[in-house]
């Protein structure tokens, strides 16, 4: 038989080709039909990505102070956008290391990765169906771009938490290859950065590297970086203020995965492996402002005049007139100060007893343990035991044990504040008390403290430039957190005495001088009706004639209400609006005494008009805002309002000089500064006020309960605001580079000034004794020609 020859093996050959061109042209049709197909379907549901050429992702809104400090930020996303440059070249090494080594090589899909992941979900699946076990979420195998897709569309793309739908991953893949089209690698990894969640509310690694390093994202080591690329994957597991453990496994994948893929060496990875991981002891996404009563005035600003979406999505910059010095110690002042006051109103008890329900002592844990104790800080203690040593109580704070002894609970007055001798008296084991670190020593791990209390009194503090306007510093109540009710701005409170300058400025403005002769003695206005007025000086006591300054600088009650009556309730009232009260005072004598009501911002915003020469600057706290590309939204300037002339003014301020020099704000002349004022007190003493000035600066101040109570005896102006408006000027006073060369306030030119008796007015040699110098407006003076 004759050899085959290898004719027809050619014609199969050649058949079989064909055969295969056809299939293999079937299933590329059969492919683009079905791509075509999921792309008619889908893409009216797809989002334009050219909205990306615009990318403004949420970011934070950024309050600071005068001097550029932060005070505060307002965002849904706490998110800093950067550009490619600002993120460390380790990092971005890293992230592509951990979330997509093929990034560089891939369209936005990864076709191995997908045909991988697709046959073990399989195989997967086929041993869950013959072993029985329900069948497992399959696992996912997105690029870095498509994560982002994801991200940047959730809606569109139909994410949702949990949903590997096939739908999803369908729209999900066609729109990462169309980022991959449109965008730069460069471009989408710098989305991505700024894009995706790290953890505690913060977006993006510039937020992430603040929060765990308090550094730029620029300035990160290879360890912080690996750490903030492990992140990503699952930022509420592995951040290590959640699981320390988790982060430091994931950072050691992230670093093995950048020596894999030829970023670093594998000995710098090992070593960076054995380091330990080092991250900031608090999250300080949640530190406090130091001024929250600011803060929140600045807030209702913005959203009312740009809304609550550009306020908290925008990534606004907004400059605020906020000095953060006088800010500082304003807190400080305000916080000693009600301190001070609630302590003369004795000890209300511990604030409970751990041992409640059986509980253990030493089982017991306060948040505030974890942080750093340092001298002057207030903290919680456990009392662990009492007459050890002999009468004193045992206490544990933290690590740290005390022993609180009689000295322990005496202020610093000298004053037995709590009323009870001996700490048996006080406490029982268990109670949770208050006390303040007076020394530590670390080596024995002591403390020596003295107790303390949280005020239930209230106070406010506000701080006004007078010839702006702008408000340097502002305290709106013991603690935000316990009210966020601002007693600077929000609280009506009875005036008392502060409303008194309002009443001589118009008596001096209508002729009347500092020498004019009031009659301190009792008196009595019958109102019509069968009832009779008849008002009373704080002392019970009358001088007789008394001048208008002596009236005003000892706070004199009935001088100040037949000057009242006198000039006429309406034409007073009629300066009170002027310098800017809002409350509608009815035309009635007991106004002159403070009896309307009005806020610490009407009254400090009011008394800025005497060393400003007559003229008030509308208070205000914002000085420019800008968008997130520093283009000028708002900027607001100094608004002026003539209220009296600069001669009234002058002579009011002098009178007011007086008041600290002699009267009943006479403690604030140890300042040995030039300042004015006036107290202010009311019946029953619910209402404290000190508002006073120096040539630059008015500041206001108010101590009260917020229910309308009495702070207790003899809690007057003098006592109970004053020393905190004192502690504030001192500390400002010392801020001030002039220090040593005080300021001067303004003489208008057509002010005389000649020696009087003070308690006469009739002039007097200035050198005899009781002799002051005294300001008229010329014409008025002594001798001179009455207008």
């Amino acid at each position: 038989m004759a050899p085959a020859t290898g004719k027809p093996r050619v014609h199969f050959v050649i058949r079989y080709a064909r055969h295969a061109v056809l299939v293999a042209l079937f299933v590329v049709a059969a492919t683009a039909g079905i791509v075509s197909g999921l792309l008619f379907a889908y893409a009216a549901d797809l989002p334009e990505i050219s909205a990306l050429d615009n990318y403004s992702p949420n970011t934070i809104t950024r309050v600071t102070a005068g001097d550029g400090q932060l005070i505060g930020e307002f965002a849904t996303e706490r998110r800093v956008e950067i550009s490619y440059d600002d993120i460390a070249p380790q990092l971005r090494q890293a992230i592509i290391a951990a979330e997509d080594g093929d990034f560089e090589r891939h369209f936005g899909l990864s076709i191995p990765s997908i045909a991988g992941r697709l046959i073990r979900d399989v195989v997967q699946a086929v041993q869950d169906k013959m072993s029985g076990r329900p069948s497992g979420r399959p696992a996912g195998a997105s690029t870095l771009t498509q994560q982002l897709a994801r991200n940047l569309f959730p809606e569109t793309v139909g994410f949702r938490v949990g949903d590997l739908s096939f739908e999803r991953k369908i729209k999900e893949a066609i729109v990462a290859v169309q980022i991959e089209k449109r965008y730069t690698k460069r471009e989408i990894l710098t989305f991505y950065a700024n894009q995706m969640h790290l953890g505690h509310g913060t977006y993006g690694v510039e937020a992430a590297s603040r929060l765990y390093f308090g550094k730029s994202a620029k300035n990160v080591t290879l360890e912080e970086a690996a750490l903030l690329a492990g992140i990503f994957q699952s930022p509420a597991r592995q951040s290590p203020f959640v699981n320390l453990d988790a982060a430091a496994r994931r950072r050691n994948y992230a670093l093995q995965r950048m020596a894999d893929e030829g970023y670093i060496a594998q000995a710098q990875a090992e070593e960076s492996k054995k380091k330990s991981i080092v991250v900031r002891e608090q999250p300080q996404f949640q530190t406090r402002s130091i001024a929250p009563y600011f803060l929140e005035e600045v807030r209702k600003h913005l959203e009312s005049r740009y809304g609550a979406k550009q306020l908290y999505e925008s990534g606004l910059i907004v400059h605020t007139t906020l000095d953060a010095r006088l800010q500082d110690a304003a807190n400080r002042a305000v916080a000693r100060g009600l301190r001070r006051l609630d302590k003369r109103r004795g000890y209300r008890g511990p604030a409970r007893n751990v041992t409640t329900g059986g509980k253990a002592i030493d089982d017991f844990k306060d948040d505030r343990w974890s942080q750093a104790i340092n001298i002057g800080d207030v903290v919680p203690a456990v009392v662990t035991a009492i007459g050890r040593p002999a009468g004193a109580a045992r206490l544990r704070i933290g690590r740290y044990h005390a022993d609180l002894a009689r000295d322990g609970l005496i202020s610093s007055d000298g004053r037995l504040w709590t009323r009870r001798a001996s700490t048996a008296e006080l406490f029982k084991v268990g109670d949770l008390i208050q006390v303040e670190v007076k020394k530590i020593d670390e080596a024995n791990e002591a403390l020596t403290v003295s107790l303390e209390q949280t005020p239930i009194v209230e106070g406010a503090l506000l701080a006004i430039d007078n010839r702006t306007g702008q408000i340097r510093a502002m305290v709106g109540g013991w603690d935000f957190n316990r009210s966020k009710f601002n007693r600077a701005v929000q609280a009506y409170r009875q005036l008392g005495s502060t409303f008194k300058p309002i009443v001589y400025t118009t008596a001096i403005d209508r002729g009347y001088t500092p020498v004019t002769i009031l009659i301190d003695a009792p008196v009595a206005f019958p109102d019509g009706l069968g009832n009779v007025y008849s008002p009373q000086n704080y002392d019970h006591k009358f001088e007789g004639p008394t001048t208008v300054r002596r009236a005003l600088e000892e706070s004199r009650n009935i001088p100040a209400i037949k000057m009242m009556d006198m000039l006429g309730p309406k034409n007073v009232l009629a300066y009170a609006k002027r310098f800017g009260f809002g409350e509608e005072f009815g035309p009635y004598l007991p106004i002159a005494l403070g009896a309307g009501d009005g806020t610490l911002l009407e009254v400090t915003s009011a008394y800025t008009v005497f060393p400003n020469q007559g003229v008030r600057m509308t208070p205000f706290e914002v000085l420019d805002v800008k968008d997130r590309d520093g283009n000028l939204l708002e900027e607001n300037r100094p608004e002026a309002t003539d209220v009296i002339r600069a001669d009234t003014a002058y002579v009011v301020l002098n009178m007011m000089r007086g008041v600290v020099q002699r009267g009943t704000g006479a403690a604030a002349a140890s300042l040995k500064w030039p300042l004015g004022g006036k107290t202010g007190t009311v019946d029953e003493n619910t209402d404290a006020w000190f508002v006073g000035f120096d040539p630059n600066l008015t500041v206001g101040v108010w101590t009260g309960l917020d229910e309308k109570k009495s702070l207790g005896l003899n809690e007057t102006g003098a006592q109970a605001a004053l020393p905190i408006w004192m502690e504030f000027m001192q500390a400002y006073i010392d801020t001030r580079p002039d220090k040593t060369t005080p300021p001067q306030f303004d003489t208008p030119g057509n002010i005389v000034f000649v020696p009087v008796d003070r308690a006469s007015g009739i002039a007097e040699d200035p050198e005899s004794p009781g002799a002051i110098l005294e300001s008229f407006i010329a014409g008025t003076q002594p001798g001179g020609l009455i207008r």
